[in-house]
């Protein structure tokens, strides 16, 4: 029996962080082994609001060499550049013939992107949406692992697929669905002391996977606290118990419980205990490290992997498209 298919993008800039990490990533290493996954790194998709990239192939490079060294297996599922794939735009070109202009302005992301970006309301932007379900048509996708800002998204592309159907008779795009990692996803605290660990809350507040030790020890050494307990077994204020939390992802249970220990003796003493959490935080993201630099290095593995990955994806997408263009009727002579 042929494994259900799963198709996730993979945003084309910034680093991972430990959120990305514990919260996703470990999802799609362990999804490989029991779907058959595609990957792709979405520098198109990037293009609706970074029209004018300054360097969008080091951004795709950094996030493809990122996610190798994390455990993707380019041997045991499809990782490619969204780009690489040209059949994307073609069926992208096909399903905006059938999506309506009111239905695109509706989307919440259109108006929070039109709120934030006044000055640059492409015609990109308002058929995002379009490009996803392109995405995930393309290689009919039953699963779609998606947060909640893109559920929205992934609806869409039901519509679009089920409209393609309707229009042309055929029963040819399934209904995809998301993708729930409920109980394995893992709440990442940042380090401000306010919330989940994210880049848009800052540099400081984020713990990179390519972070050196040194300045992981910096960061860590910076992270919000307060003066300290004031009676034994008081509740941990946000600040602290976020701490508390990252020890808890990458610290021995011995050490967690030694440290709780102390603050709810009020014997704690926050450098210590960020010095502790620093130096697993070190230990725990190391083996990522070391393979992100030595993957960085070796341009050849590189190309042969996004080689690879277009062979693997164009595969399917050709095929895709060749029965999308003969159930509309587009014929060569």
């Amino acid at each position: 029996m042929n494994k259900e298919i799963v198709v996730s993008g993979i945003r084309s800039t910034g680093k991972l962080h430990l959120g990305n990490y514990y919260g996703a990533v470990k999802n799609f290493v362990q999804m490989q082994n029991d779907f058959n996954c595609f990957f792709f790194i979405a520098d198109l998709h990037s293009l609706t609001t970074h029209p004018t990239p300054g360097d969008l192939h080091g951004h795709v490079k950094h996030v493809l060499v990122e996610y190798l060294a994390a455990g993707i297996d380019p041997e045991n599922t499809t990782i490619y550049v969204q780009s690489d794939v040209p059949e994307v735009a073609e069926l992208y070109l096909y399903l905006n013939m059938n999506a309506y202009m009111g239905e695109l302005e509706r989307s919440t992301s259109f108006k929070d992107k039109v709120r934030a970006n006044p000055d640059n309301v492409n015609a990109g932007l308002l058929t995002y949406p379009v490009l996803m379900a392109a995405d995930i048509l393309m290689h009919k996708a039953i699963k779609v692992p998606v947060g909640k800002d893109q559920e929205q998204h992934l609806e869409m592309a039901r519509t679009f697929g089920n409209r393609f159907n309707r229009l042309y008779n055929a029963d040819y795009f399934p209904e995809p669905y998301a993708f729930s990692f409920t109980e394995n996803l893992v709440k990442v605290p940042g380090l401000d002391g306010k919330g989940k660990m994210g880049k848009s809350e800052g540099e400081s507040n984020a713990v990179y996977l390519s972070d050196s030790p040194e300045v992981i020890r910096k960061k860590v050494s910076r992270a919000v606290t307060d003066g300290g307990p004031t009676s034994e077994f008081q509740e941990k204020p946000e600040a602290i118990q976020n701490l508390f939390d990252l020890m808890k992802i990458v610290s021995t249970p011995d050490t967690l419980e030694h440290f709780n220990d102390l603050y709810n003796k009020m014997a704690i003493r926050y450098g210590d205990f960020k010095k502790q959490l620093a130096e697993d935080m070190i230990l725990a993201t190391a083996p990522i490290r070391d393979r992100i630099q030595e993957i960085s290095a070796d341009d050849a593995y590189l190309r042969q992997v996004a080689k690879h990955g277009a062979l693997k994806a164009r595969e399917s997408a050709q095929k895709t498209i060749r029965e999308v263009r003969e159930l509309i009727g587009i014929k060569s002579f």
